[in-house]
């Protein structure tokens, strides 16, 4: 807790001169900062205040020059602030942190385009979702370690998988067993290019090339001629035999797809083998042309390792990376391909967002902005739930994916842990009880309307870019929306101030699969299937609106705050 003695408040007072401008401080003083001579005001302050949450959540210590209202200075801690410049004003309307309290769409642009650019893979994406839930109070439950008892109504937990999916959740300060559980379920997993088990290749024609295969769709026409960097993650054993996970990206291009010149007369498009014809570059070694005066490099590492097995100039710069100095400690790795261009804004008015893995960091990192500023209530009788998958681009079929136990077993654990609290005895009556008390809204990426080819979409489904919320129907079960679950997300919408639109595929195309039919099938929860719209889907470059990364926190803040008001409404 802060407490705003006297002597701090003039010591913040004081610090002032090294933040603001002259011309700041006298309106500072001119202003109504003067109530900070009374610190019984700040007696009750809780631990973490509503701005330090909303400067936590949208990473405001790393956006400056920051614009701060008075109130909103004086709740966040000197620690967070001191070293982002800021500007004080007296409107809270032009103040960043009332703009993520209050859930302005634009306040999350920037922060969404650092993410993206930040957390290239999905195994950075779960370190960034760690690491945010920890700073915002979040407790860790290990899936290794008994649950029973150990969960409380009011507190805040998250638990992982794999290192590539997670779970995070708050439970209602009312919460009884029995009571429902409002969860979004998305996937962070995108189209990438994984390295082989054996990504070694033979120089060819002078050039170092990669062994890479797709996953998904990747490889496609898309991925020729970008630059390309790699990240993933490396299992390392140190040298007392203990075995860790560590984080790794390379921050410049180091790879490459060529296409053919058209004077060839080969086609580009379509018409290509991704084993043979869509294989990387990522270096050069001319060293048969002149044997005596340069040697091909060797590999690294004795035979039957797995250094051994990958480029010895990748090897060596992932293990500089690291600071590992010998390379039999890389056991083995995961690494993958990704588009370094940063994400930016683009249009006339900056309307868009231009940037890779879109699809979908779009939907999932807005649901976790949507329950990390999500509010905690006394009267709260549910849990509140974000999950996000891997592997939803190949089936969900892994242990990671969505079609694993992974939610299921999340929430029976958690429910179990609660009735021991509640001395209610656990089983499949109160599982069976909250299953039906709950509710899965399925967040994935739709498609929005494309200009160019507006023969393509249904009439009055063709949804626009920094609107809103687009429910997305099939009447086939690729999607999991029906009458009742479009009714409650429109009740919602209206409660939450949301826009929702709504898309459906045409008869005459394919439509595409979301984590929503396998998961309110494996529970038997009430589901839809709603996300943001975006263009150039399963393109390695995407677009969408610059609100829309706001928009859609908006609306899963929204749904998750008002779930329980709207299930009353149908009681």
């Amino acid at each position: 807790m802060v407490r705003h003695t006297p002597n701090l408040l003039h010591q913040r007072t004081s610090g002032l001169s090294h933040r603001m401008t002259a011309a700041e401080q006298a309106f500072m003083y001119s202003s109504g900062l003067s109530h900070f001579a009374s610190p019984t005001l700040f007696e009750r302050k809780p631990t973490m205040s509503d701005a330090e949450k909303a400067f936590i959540i949208a990473d405001l210590d790393r956006r400056g020059p920051l614009t701060l209202c008075d109130s909103c200075y004086r709740d966040i801690p000197d620690e967070r602030t001191d070293s982002t410049p800021l500007q004080l004003t007296g409107q809270p309307s032009s103040c960043s942190v009332c703009m993520v309290k209050s859930m302005k769409p634009e306040a999350f642009t920037a922060p969404f385009c650092a993410f993206l650019q930040e957390n290239p893979t999905v195994f950075h994406s779960v370190g960034y979702f760690t690491s945010k839930l920890k700073s915002l109070g979040y407790t860790e439950v290990p899936a290794r370690e008994d649950w029973a008892g150990k969960l409380y109504p009011g507190k805040k937990y998250f638990v992982t998988r794999n290192g590539t999916s997670i779970i995070a959740f708050t439970i209602g300060k009312a919460y009884k067993p029995g009571n429902g559980v409002a969860m979004v379920a998305g996937h962070i997993d995108a189209l990438t290019a994984r390295l082989k088990a054996v990504s070694n290749k033979s120089t060819n024609s002078g050039y170092v090339q990669l062994g890479v295969a797709p996953y998904a769709g990747a490889l496609n026409e898309t991925w020729w001629d970008r630059d390309l960097s790699i990240g993933g993650r490396v299992i390392v054993r140190d040298e007392s035999g203990k075995t860790s996970s560590k984080l790794v990206k390379l921050d410049w291009p180091i790879a490459r797809i060529p296409t053919l010149a058209p004077h060839f007369g080969v086609g580009m498009m379509g018409q290509n083998n991704k084993e043979t014809q869509a294989v990387p570059i990522i270096g050069l070694d001319n060293s048969d042309l002149n044997p005596a005066s340069s040697k091909p490099v060797e590999p690294l590492g004795p035979v039957g390792s797995f250094v051994n097995t990958q480029p010895p100039r990748l090897v060596e710069l992932i293990s500089k990376q690291l600071g590992i100095e010998d390379y039999s400690q890389i056991v083995n790795w995961e690494l993958e391909l990704f588009d370094l261009q940063p994400a930016t804004v683009g249009g006339m008015d900056k309307e868009f967002i231009f940037a890779g893995r879109i699809d979908d960091k779009l939907c999932s990192w807005a649901a976790f902005q949507g329950l990390l500023a999500s509010e905690q209530k006394e009267d709260d009788g549910v849990i509140k739930l974000v999950a996000l998958f891997d592997d939803e681009e190949i089936g969900s079929l892994l242990r990671q994916g969505a079609r694993g136990n992974f939610l299921p077993s999340v929430i029976e654990r958690t429910v179990e842990s609660l009735s021991v609290r509640a001395k209610k005895p656990f089983g499949p009556g109160v599982l069976g009880q909250t299953y039906a008390n709950s509710f899965l809204v399925s967040a994935d990426v739709t498609h929005a309307v494309n200009p160019n080819f507006v023969a393509n979409y249904l009439k009055d489904h063709a949804p626009r870019l920094n609107v809103g919320i687009c429910v997305c129907a099939d009447s086939n079960g690729h999607m999991t929306t029906d009458s009742v679950s479009t009714a409650v997300v429109t009740r919602v919408c209206e409660l939450s101030d949301c826009t929702p639109q709504v898309f459906q595929i045409r008869n005459d195309s394919r439509s595409g699969g979301t984590v929503g039919p396998m998961l309110s099938s494996a529970m038997g929860v009430k589901a839809i299937d709603a996300g943001m719209p975006q263009l150039s889907m399963h393109s390695i470059r995407a677009t969408c609106g610059s609100l829309d990364p706001g928009l859609g926190a908006k609306f899963f803040k929204g749904f998750l705050d008002n779930w329980e008001k709207v299930d009353a409404e149908w009681r």
